[in-house]
């Protein structure tokens, strides 16, 4: 079970901290510049399609974190016994970092701005809680997106959803205490 956690955590973290890297990508005036918002402010039956909070400097973010960490996951796999032990069956070696990653990226991004949609649709603000889309969105795209590259079991998947659904209401919690987000969940 520990390793199964382990597991868990260690392959979804690429998308996991992409989800995350918007947040602090505001916070950063050297990208400022990309601030401007994916759906180009246009609106679909008179309200919002993703939102103001959907930029290209989180999209650009979350690339280029995912990718980072992909590679830094690839290298202690190739070197640390625990990195292999932690990654099990999967050969981290034999994935292709400058693809997976900005993938993983734009799948867990891409899962979050579906999800957006969907919320500004039935009208709920940018920034309210939508239990359980909220916690699961960023999950469902990067996994479906990992699926052409590397398939895993329905037990994997599952300690996956679990481990990051808990994860993510962890992280939430966290956030709202820090001022981050406006919301406790």
């Amino acid at each position: 079970m520990i390793q199964d956690i382990l597991f868990a955590i260690w392959f979804l973290l690429p998308a996991a901290l992409a989800n995350s890297a918007p947040v602090f990508a505001a916070a950063m005036p050297l990208i400022k510049r990309f601030d401007a918002p994916i759906d180009g402010k246009k609106t679909w039956r008179n309200r919002e399609i993703l939102g103001p909070h959907k930029t290209w400097r989180g999209l650009i973010a979350g690339i280029i974190v995912a990718t980072l960490v992909l590679w830094a996951q690839q290298l202690l796999s190739e070197r640390f016994e625990w990195a292999q032990y932690i990654a099990g069956d999967v050969d981290y070696a034999s994935l292709p970092v400058l693809v997976l990653g900005p993938a993983f990226a734009i799948g867990a991004l891409g899962g979050d701005a579906i999800e957006s949609f969907f919320k500004r649709q039935r009208g709920l603000k940018s920034g309210k809680s939508w239990v359980p889309f909220d916690q699961l969105d960023y999950i469902i795209g990067s996994v479906l997106v990992s699926l052409a590259f590397v398939i895993l079991s329905p037990t994997q998947y599952l300690w996956i959803f679990i481990v990051w659904f808990i994860g993510h209401l962890i992280a939430s919690y966290i956030g709202y205490k820090l001022g981050l987000k406006k919301d406790p969940i």
